[in-house]
């Protein structure tokens, strides 16, 4: 059985013909054998392997560490809307440090010596929270230190993170080939999101059938997230390294978007301005109302936390099945047509949680719809943003554009969670109704600079409109009934993570 999968994922993500390239003026950039550095195949197959792995395990010790999970920790500690905003506008005020870790990280000879030392050193600084959290009582006052504890974990772990993340993305952008990463970024992130489908549910109602507590239970947990963590940390030892000094070898193939400027150039670059417009409006608007959906379900609606852990594995199930998807569809169309049409969906799925209540219609129906809806947009949006910063950013010093863009929607992204904080708590705007009102119009406004946006792979949406039905039609009246249910096993998405590094010929 797991052998006929396989077969059926290497047909699957076989390369497609010439006569499929000449009619697709989109596929002749993608399809060329030009990877961004000459490395052997067969490291690239072990790194793709191994970077597939690192991130399984990562994203557990994320799930813990962040999410709904970190949220319900700090409501039973006390935290008020303000604190929630607070934590979720961390990590991206920190951000204003992306180009510093850019610069460290370019001065470095080893990528993988330098990502292991900064998130090695944030995964640790958990385990500060863990001792803490073994001797405090039930009393108000050692609960709210506890929480300040949190929230200063929170952030130093962040700041090291984000000296560590452009590093990482461009380690990254270095090792994959050009014509896989539509298709490996979704399988990996499929992979990644199949352990949130399986774990969060289960910590979620481990964290409250706990009989020691919530905040006993979240403490466990814990400490299972970062050995998780450590794990994924294990992983990169079999992943190529790359020298951020060596030269670049240069390449006819290489993509009109990518240039020999420097980085402290980026400011010239009209395109990729424009880029930037977009990426910061459109995270501050989504930052607006996003971390504050847990909030709502567990404050306004009075939802379990096992529950909400249910509702987030559903967004997990249904992002894990339209990944890869968004990402071949990437891959023939581009990233802009998807951002553009998708981001609509994205932008009024604000509006639907205010038809919510706590009535057995939403907690049954409503709240689970919502959340498959937001786990298959959200899908095709995270893919194509990534991979499009790797489109418009130049061949050089890409870490340094990876920075900057990462250091203005950290901005952005931290100045909305921080404002949303303050405007839920102001009756006269609705609260949370007004607010997540008020992030839908922004959603719409911010996708305006985004047309101006040139991809030079991309199509235009009228052409990638046929290509998008050409390609739900293949995968839904092509596949047999049997084949299809038998892709939607888990042990499917790890084979095709191997099977996908093994057509790198």
């Amino acid at each position: 059985m797991v052998r006929n999968t396989a077969d059926c994922t290497l047909k699957e993500i076989s390369p497609l013909s010439a006569i499929d390239i000449s009619d697709n003026r989109a596929l002749s950039e993608v399809l060329l054998p030009t990877p961004p550095l000459a490395i052997p195949k067969k490291s690239v197959r072990t790194t793709l392997r191994a970077s597939t792995l690192d991130g399984v395990f990562a994203t557990f010790f994320g799930s813990v560490t962040t999410g709904v999970l970190l949220t319900n920790f700090l409501l039973e500690l006390g935290a008020t809307s303000v604190e929630i905003g607070l934590l979720s506008s961390i990590p991206m005020f920190v951000n204003l440090l992306q180009p510093l870790g850019a610069y460290l990280g370019d001065r470095t000879t080893s990528r993988h010596w330098y990502s292991l030392f900064i998130f090695g050193s944030s995964r640790l600084l958990w385990v500060i929270l863990l001792v803490l959290m073994a001797g405090v009582n039930d009393s108000p006052s050692e609960h709210h230190q506890l929480l300040i504890w949190t929230l200063g974990v929170v952030f130093v772990t962040h700041v090291l993170g984000s000296l560590g993340s452009a590093s990482w993305f461009s380690w990254m952008a270095a090792l994959v080939p050009r014509q896989l990463r539509g298709r490996y970024f979704g399988v990996r992130n499929s992979a990644a999101n199949l352990m949130n489908l399986i774990c969060v549910p289960l910590m979620g109602w481990g964290v409250s059938s706990w009989k020691g507590g919530a905040i006993q239970g979240y403490g466990i947990v814990l400490s299972l997230g970062i050995v998780a963590g450590l794990l994924s940390l294990v992983f990169q030892w079999f992943m190529r390294d790359v020298n951020p000094q060596a030269p670049i070898p240069e390449s006819s193939c290489v993509s009109r978007g990518d240039s020999n400027e420097l980085a402290t150039r980026w400011f010239k670059d009209t395109n990729f301005l424009i880029f930037l417009l977009y990426f910061g409006t459109w995270t501050f608007a989504v930052n607006l109302s996003t971390p504050f959906y847990s909030l709502y379900m567990l404050d306004n609606l009075h939802l379990d936390v096992s529950l909400v852990t249910l509702y987030s594995s559903l967004t997990a199930g249904a992002n894990l099945l339209m990944l890869m998807v968004w990402g071949k569809l990437a891959d023939r169309i581009g990233n802009r047509p998807i951002l553009l049409s998708v981001g609509i969906l994205v932008a009024v799925t604000p509006i639907f949680w205010l038809a919510t209540g706590a009535n057995p219609a939403s907690v049954w129906i409503g709240l689970p719809l919502i959340h498959v809806l937001r786990g298959s947009t959200w899908a095709a949006i995270d893919l194509s943003m990534h991979n499009m910063q790797m489109s418009v950013a130049p061949l050089r010093n890409q870490a340094g554009y990876f920075a900057i863009a990462a250091a203005i929607t950290g901005v952005s992204g931290a100045l909305g969670t921080t404002a949303g904080g303050f405007l839920a708590q102001i009756p006269s705007l609705g609260g949370l109704a007004g607010l997540f009102a008020l992030s839908a119009v922004l959603r719409l406004l911010a996708l305006l600079p985004l047309v101006f946006v040139r991809e030079h792979r991309s199509q235009p949406l009228i052409h990638a409109w046929r290509e998008v039905k050409l390609a739900f039609g293949l995968s839904f009246n092509r596949v047999r009934k049997n084949d299809l249910l038998l892709g939607f096993r888990p042990q499917t998405v790890l084979i095709q993570a191997v099977g996908l590094a093994n057509r790198l010929k």
